[in-house]
């Protein structure tokens, strides 16, 4: 199926549906819920989710997990996806927060079959099949770190949503100290406890995270470097491959040179 709401079909009696969309770009698909478990796959593009517990980045290729009944928004830049609605019996193992995946080849070729089959498939038929063995290939996917949690703390997260739209690497924990009028030790507590990571920590990831969508829009790694506030482009190429294990140029799309601007 292509473009077509899943509350059109989210009645069928299938363990499995698979749509296909395109959006505009750019695209803000507000908030909502699904009562399936959705896999959200970026065939082209990057997306960000948002829920409650914080942000997840999608690059083109990989997909997210969002389990039923998670309040989300999705930005999607440059995207079309190729979306899973999975009834939740079927995945008992799915997790309970979203969660952001790699894709094997397998997986790929089968998310994209899994678009034009027959939403009614026959039991026992080809279509079921593809359907039953993409259900095996999930439970064996491997997580990745392309998440950004927010706190629930009323007076830190502000500070936080605010650091995501603009964020810099050297902004000084001083500067969120006497924003709450806290220490920098209590600070770092109110991090642990509200993200599972201390102040600097967050601070690198947050930074690595959001430069995803500048090099998929075709930014230089220089330029990326510059507007993140990293002291030169091999600094932020060694603190991005040492989060996501990769160089900036494995996440960038050919086309025309990004215009700026942040």
């Amino acid at each position: 199926m292509r473009n077509t709401p899943v509350a059109e079909v989210d009645g069928l009696d299938r363990a499995l549906l698979a749509i296909g969309t395109d959006y505009p770009d750019p695209y803000l698909l507000v908030w909502h819920e699904h009562r399936r478990a959705q896999v959200l796959y970026a065939a082209t593009g990057i997306m960000r989710v948002e829920t409650a517990d914080g942000t997840w980045t999608v690059p083109t290729a990989r997909a997210v997990l969002i389990p039923p009944g998670t309040r989300h928004q999705v930005t999607m830049l440059g995207v079309s996806t190729r979306s899973l609605y999975i009834e939740p019996a079927a995945v008992p193992w799915f997790p309970d927060r979203c969660r952001v995946v790699g894709v094997s080849d397998l997986l790929r070729a089968l998310i994209l079959e899994a678009v034009d089959i027959d939403p009614r498939y026959r039991e026992h038929s080809r279509d079921a099949a593809v359907a039953h063995l993409l259900l095996h290939e999930l439970a064996s996917l491997a997580p990745l770190p392309l998440d950004v949690p927010l706190p629930a703390d009323p007076r830190l997260r502000p500070l936080c949503e605010a650091f995501l739209r603009e964020p810099d690497v050297h902004d000084p924990p001083a500067r969120w100290c006497a924003a709450l009028n806290v220490s920098e030790r209590t600070l770092n507590r109110l991090f642990h406890r509200g993200t599972g990571m201390g102040f600097a920590q967050w601070r690198h990831r947050a930074c690595i995270l959001h430069s995803l969508q500048h090099l998929a829009a075709g930014a230089p790694v220089t330029r990326v470097a510059v507007l993140l506030g990293y002291d030169s482009p091999a600094a932020f190429t060694t603190a991005f491959k040492k989060l996501l294990g990769r160089p900036p140029s494995a996440y960038k799309a050919p086309g025309p040179a990004w215009p700026g601007g942040r």
